[in-house]
């Protein structure tokens, strides 16, 4: 990193989430106020691998902070977990000029990241956009605070059918291993049980729930499950359990899927993708390499690699208790 930064590249990978349309624009835009040279590159790590990558101006971001998913592309790259692929990668990047390197993704993208500086010392800098929140260092990622707000209206629709109907109703919510989604959405829409893979609650806890719904007079109820809970199999699994169990219920699931990534992004994100775009291209400017660029009680931060894919993103406990009171 002794020469002046001339070039620098951005990808996106992994997973998309709303907002990465909005650090792509900051970080092209921020070199352009730098006065360097910004390259796009298509499919992540495997558009590194295979030299798909194009010189972008300011001009060629104009118009997309308000879009979802990423104009970048995004693709998972099993040759890129090779030694050999990410020689093609370097490669074809000090061909380009390009002397350092943004990924925004989540905790595989900055896995490859590390492993490229540690190979070639290349300097790279992360950004993380993920929908499910589970990234250390940051109190939140790009796209987080969108999927909440679509996974909330989603369910105060299926709300309306539950008690005109009568109905109970499990709602599945992305997150992989990480609850965030679940438990924040939840809360804002009012549900009567949450499931979260962090708090095994286990199935006499649900019961329990459903039981006090029942004393108290509720004729319909909506429990949101993660994805990555453990008490079933899956979420029909549980739906059946319940049913046996309860076969006066007349019970419904719905499984929200990949809507959740999709959509212009919040406001919130759009600012997020913003702030961390031209924090990630300063942190190069500055010599910084191998860390994470994220938002901690509303100030800029960064963290090592290292720490950003190996420790965890704790949930918070006063939300658990605020789930538990709210839902009498």
């Amino acid at each position: 990193m002794n020469e002046p930064i001339k070039k620098i590249a951005v990808l996106t990978s992994g997973g998309d989430a709303p907002g990465m349309n909005a650090a792509i624009r900051a970080v092209v835009r921020a070199c352009t106020y730098y006065r360097v040279d910004c390259i796009g590159v298509y499919r992540g790590y495997q558009g590194l691998i295979e030299g798909d990558m194009e010189s972008l101006s300011a001009r060629h971001v104009s118009n997309i902070i308000n879009r979802g998913g990423t104009i970048l592309k995004s693709a998972r790259s099993e040759e890129f977990r090779t030694k050999e692929g990410r020689a093609k990668a370097y490669e074809n990047l000090k061909k380009a000029g390009v002397g350092a390197l943004v990924i925004i993704g989540g905790d595989g993208t900055f896995t490859g990241g590390l492993k490229f500086i540690e190979e070639f010392n290349f300097p790279v800098v992360g950004i993380p956009g993920t929908i499910d929140n589970d990234i250390y260092g940051t109190d939140n990622t790009i796209g987080y605070d969108t999927a909440l707000n679509t996974v909330v209206e989603v369910i105060d629709k299926i709300r309306d059918t539950a008690s005109s109907h009568n109905r109970l109703f499990f709602i599945e919510v992305m997150g992989r291993d990480a609850g965030f989604i679940a438990l924040n959405a939840g809360i804002g829409a009012g549900a009567e049980e949450i499931l979260i893979p962090e708090k095994n609650l286990g199935l006499d806890r649900l019961v329990e729930s459903l039981d006090k719904s029942r004393e108290k007079g509720k004729t319909s109820s909506l429990v949101v499950v993660s994805e990555g809970d453990k008490i079933g199999k899956n979420v029909f699994e549980l739906a059946d359990f319940i049913k046996e169990k309860y076969p006066f219920y007349d019970i419904r699931v719905s499984v929200l899927g990949h809507m959740q990534r999709g959509g212009s992004p919040s406001c919130y994100d759009r600012v997020l993708a913003s702030r961390l775009g031209v924090a990630a291209v300063e942190a190069l400017l500055d010599r910084t390499s191998g860390v994470m660029v994220g938002i901690t009680n509303n100030e800029v931060t960064s963290v090592g690699f290292n720490k950003a894919i190996k420790m965890n993103h704790d949930i918070n406990e006063e939300l658990l208790k605020v789930a538990e009171i709210t839902s009498v």
